[in-house]
């Protein structure tokens, strides 16, 4: 599992539910889960309650998403600017493959990629 500590669970569940298309399948005030169909589990908690406290800004990491291809990276890319999402770099070409960044509300960075052939 993942997690990522937020300012406010409930907002990011908004943010990443509409990112991802679905509903999360636990939610709380400090916390909110998303499990996908591959058994990924992606979480979400209040970062003032975590235990130890957090150290680390938002943004010193990342989450990456891989896609099929190029052009699904360009599709994505498409739909959530449309959507309004903040993009901190546009699809460009790496040695990796295609790739562009976005940030949640909390300043949490996600990249979608697709390796180069």
């Amino acid at each position: 599992m993942s997690i990522l500590y937020v300012a406010s669970p409930a907002a990011s569940a908004r943010f990443y539910g509409r990112l991802f298309g679905c509903d999360p399948v636990e939610e709380s005030p400090t916390f909110v889960l998303f499990v996908f169909g591959s058994g990924v589990k992606f979480g979400l908690w209040a970062r003032d309650g975590v235990l130890p406290a957090a150290g680390g800004a938002p943004g010193a990491a990342e989450t990456a998403i891989q896609v099929g291809s190029a052009a699904e990276v360009d599709a994505i890319h498409a739909g959530w600017a449309a959507d309004g999402l903040p993009i901190l770099m546009p699809p460009g070409d790496f040695d990796f493959g295609r790739s562009f960044v976005v940030s949640d509300p909390d300043g949490h960075r996600l990249r979608v990629y697709a390796l180069a052939d």
